[in-house]
């Protein structure tokens, strides 16, 4: 049996002794790597399933096993759905405040709006330079309507775990923010004279386009999404108060990133990955200094 805690001798192994410690020759050990059968000392020793093993054979075993991911290369989670619930926590806490704590304070400071250089004050929000262009990000998360809130998480909680299971954490979270930021940024370009938007559902609508490029990509079935789809825009362009900018903006964007993420050939899947992301960012950046250059001081 193998001694449960080998000891490092202090003395020189005498000759026909035990071997000395491959790394360590002055170093006299009875044990050996399990794999390569080098003698190996207390300090190089690697606790393995079975008994020790070397680094070099560590490193090795390490370096041969493939991470599993998912089809569109995201790391494989025992739960799908984390990032879709922390998203929907964020909203909803958000919500609690500018609704109920710090009310009106949070909803004017956090809505996207913006007042162009033609209107007295202005320009204001968005349009007022980079100190204020968090709103475009900020007004994603910012709900003033339980009603409102309600309808977007209901859907970000149907849509959004099969995709976050099929993308990964970090590229469902990119899809997300990107789709909400291209909703912001669109609404800006067109109406960033004068406007005063809040809400998810810019961000929602690039899942349903994402949900469909997705139903695509895996011969799935398409009218489920795409009814959903019609419904939602019947609802757009059919109320007042409904910002459809954001909503056609998120749709777009959201489409297209996921087309990147999930069309990438297998063998250059990273960088084309990489590159959807970048070009949904400089396509944002352009929107918004046209924006700028519209309304801006």
């Amino acid at each position: 049996m193998l001694p449960d805690e080998p000891r490092q001798s202090t003395d020189r192994s005498p000759e026909g002794g035990p071997p000395g410690c491959y790394r360590h020759p002055q170093t006299a050990t009875g044990i050996s790597c399990t794999r390569c059968e080098r003698p190996i000392c207390p300090r190089c020793m690697v606790g393995a399933a079975v008994g020790f093993q070397c680094p070099e054979c560590v490193g090795g075993g390490h370096a041969g096993t493939r991470r599993a991911t998912t089809r569109f290369g995201g790391a494989l989670t025992v739960d799908g759905g984390v990032v879709t619930r922390a998203l929907v926590g964020i909203n909803i806490v958000v919500w609690v405040l500018a609704a109920y704590v710090l009310n009106p304070r949070l909803g004017e400071v956090w809505s996207l709006a913006s007042a162009g250089r033609a209107h007295p004050g202005g320009p204001y929000g968005v349009a007022d330079g980079p100190a204020q262009w968090y709103r475009l990000l900020t007004a994603t998360f910012l709900h003033l309507q339980w009603w409102h809130v309600g309808l977007n998480m209901l859907v970000l909680l149907w849509l959004g775990p099969p995709l976050e299971e099929a993308l990964g954490r970090l590229r469902y979270l990119a899809l997300y923010l990107l789709a909400g930021l291209g909703g912001s940024t669109f609404a800006f370009l067109v109406a960033g004279d004068w406007m005063n938007s809040v809400g998810a559902s810019g961000a929602v609508f690039g899942l349903i386009g994402a949900t469909i490029v997705m139903q695509l990509r895996n011969r799935g079935p398409l009218a489920p999404a795409v009814a959903f789809l019609v419904f939602n825009l019947v609802v757009t362009f059919s109320r007042q108060n409904i910002d459809w900018r954001a909503h056609i903006g998120g749709l777009v964007v959201g489409g297209l990133v996921a087309l990147g993420l999930m069309y990438a050939p297998r063998e250059r899947r990273g960088a084309v990955q990489a590159l959807t992301v970048v070009g949904a960012v400089a396509v944002e950046a352009a929107m918004l200094l046209s924006g700028m250059a519209l309304y801006g001081a």
